[in-house]
C-alpha cells in the first residue's frame, strides 16, 4: 500500500487513494494534480496577501512565520532578480557585478524625498551637497519581482505537497511543467517586447556581424535561426528538468518501499523492512531539499532568460 501511495504521488489520477483501500473519485474529469495546483495557488495567495498586510506602510514583519516568508522574498530579490536583471533601460552597460545586497553602486536619476532630503537609489543628497548611504527606495528590476516570486512559491508549494500522504506533486506531471515553461517563455517575450518592441526582441538576438555582404547576410540568417531555436530549447529544458527531478525522487521512494513487499514472504522481511523505512525517511528529507532547490533553479534560469531578452547581446 505504501508503494502504491508513492505511485500515486507521481502519476496523475482522477481521485485519491485513502487508507484501507478507500478510493475518493473526482467528478467532471478533475484530476488529483488539478486539485494540488489549486491548493498551491491558494497557499501562495493567502500567505503573501497576509505578508503584504503585515508590512504595509513600511512596518517590519513580526513573528517567525512571517519573517520566514519575508526572508525568502528578500533573498530572491537581492540575490537573484536585482543582480541578474540590473537596469534593463540602461543601454550600453549593465549593472551586473555592481550591486551589493540589493543596493546600486551608482545614483539613479529618479529621486524621492525622505525627511526633507533628496533620496536617490543607495544615497541621500543633503542640503550641503554631501552624499550618504541610504536604504534603497526602489530598483528597476523590481518590476519583474511579482512574476518571479509567483513562479517560485507556486512551484515550491506544488513540490512540497507531494510530501504529504495521499497528495501528490503536480510538478511530477510533464503537462504542468510544460505549461510553466510556456508561461516563462511568454514572460521573457513580453518583457523583452516592452523594452525592444515586438520585432526588436528577435532581431536583437543577432550580434553585429562585420563581414563582406556575401558572408554577412547568410551568417545573420544562420545566427538568427540558431539563437531563436536556442531560446525555445532553453525554456523546454526548464520543463524537463523540473519534471525529471520530481519524478525521479518519488520513483526512488517507491522502489525503496517496494523492497518491503518483495521480501514479505521470507525471513528477510525483518531485515529489509527497517532498512527500507530508514532509507525512505532519508530520501524523504532529501526530497524536501530538492523541492526548494528545483523551485530556485527554475526561477533563477527564468530570471536569466528574462534578462537576456531585456539586454542587448
Amino acid at each position: 500500500m505504501l508503494a502504491s501511495g508513492t505511485f500515486h504521488h507521481v502519476y496523475d489520477t482522477h481521485g485519491f487513494e485513502l487508507p484501507f483501500g478507500i478510493e475518493l473519485s473526482l467528478p467532471y474529469g478533475i484530476t488529483r494534480f488539478m486539485v494540488m495546483q489549486v491548493i498551491a495557488a491558494l497557499l501562495t495567495y493567502l500567505i503573501f496577501s497576509g505578508l503584504a498586510k503585515h508590512i504595509a506602510g513600511g512596518s517590519p514583519a513580526t513573528g517567525w512565520f512571517w519573517n520566514w516568508w519575508e526572508y525568502l522574498v528578500l533573498r530572491l530579490r537581492d540575490e537573484v532578480v536585482r543582480p541578474v536583471i540590473g537596469d534593463p533601460h540602461a543601454h550600453g552597460h549593465s549593472d551586473h557585478g555592481h550591486e551589493s545586497h540589493g543596493h546600486d553602486a551608482h545614483a539613479m536619476t529618479s529621486q524621492a524625498n525622505v525627511d526633507g532630503h533628496a533620496v536617490m537609489h543607495g544615497a541621500v543628497m543633503h542640503g550641503d551637497g554631501s552624499l550618504s548611504k541610504a536604504i534603497e527606495v526602489g530598483h528597476p528590476a523590481d518590476a519583474y519581482l511579482p512574476f518571479i516570486l509567483s513562479c517560485f512559491f507556486y512551484i515550491l508549494f506544488c513540490n512540497l505537497l507531494g510530501a504529504f500522504p495521499w497528495f501528490g506533486s503536480a510538478t511530477g506531471n510533464i503537462n504542468v511543467t510544460a505549461a510553466l515553461a510556456l508561461v516563462a517563455f511568454g514572460a521573457t517575450y513580453y518583457y523583452g517586447m516592452q523594452v525592444k518592441g515586438p520585432v526588436g526582441f528577435w532581431t536583437s538576438m543577432v550580434p553585429e556581424v562585420n563581414a563582406p555582404a556575401f558572408i554577412k547576410y547568410p551568417l545573420i540568417v544562420l545566427l538568427f535561426f540558431v539563437e531563436s531555436l536556442g531560446v525555445m530549447i532553453k525554456h523546454a529544458v526548464l520543463a524537463i528538468r523540473l519534471f525529471c527531478n520530481i519524478v525521479g525522487g518519488h520513483t526512488v521512494l517507491g522502489v525503496i518501499l517496494g523492497f518491503i513487499a518483495t521480501a514479505a514472504a521470507g525471513m528477510a522481511w525483518w531485515l529489509v523492512a527497517p532498512a527500507s523505512i530508514v532509507g525512505q525517511i532519508g530520501v524523504g528529507l532529501l526530497e524536501l531539499l530538492v523541492a526548494f532547490i528545483q523551485a530556485y533553479v527554475f526561477v533563477f534560469l527564468t530570471t536569466i532568460f528574462i534578462s537576456m531578452g531585456l539586454h542587448d547581446h
